[in-house]
């Protein structure tokens, strides 16, 4: 199973960026997948997840407003658009999915799958 994430680059602040995750080697359209982010010397944090019919999203606080998560089952991808972008947006930002059925994920732990990340860097 592969998740290969796409779309990082260098925007100014208050601009944007979509993200991409393209799942191969299994399918994911009863899973959840989702999006955490890493800065440096940080922790991974969560950011958003979306459940596998598309209908259930949850974003952590700091995003909430600001970034849009969806997916495409036929594709099996899983996006995520940020506007509004800040400088603290900066990271490198990680594509998951997990193997339980029906079940939202906001910890890494819970986390079963990781794409390899792709670097978002905001300039202000």
């Amino acid at each position: 199973v592969q998740l290969q994430a796409s779309g990082g680059g260098l925007v100014q602040a208050g601009g944007s960026l979509r993200l991409s995750c393209a799942a191969s080697g299994r399918t994911f359209s009863k899973n959840a997948m989702g999006w955490f982010r890493q800065a440096p010397g940080k922790e991974r944090d969560f950011v958003a997840v979306i459940g596998g019919s598309g209908e259930s999203t949850y974003y952590a606080d700091s995003v909430k407003g600001r970034f849009t998560i969806s997916r495409d089952n036929g594709k099996n991808t899983v996006y995520l658009l940020m506007n509004s972008l800040k400088s603290e947006d900066t990271a490198v930002y990680y594509c998951a999915a997990s193997s339980s059925v029906g079940v939202l994920f906001t910890t890494a732990r819970s986390v079963d799958y990781w794409g390899q990340g792709t670097l978002v860097t905001v300039s202000s």
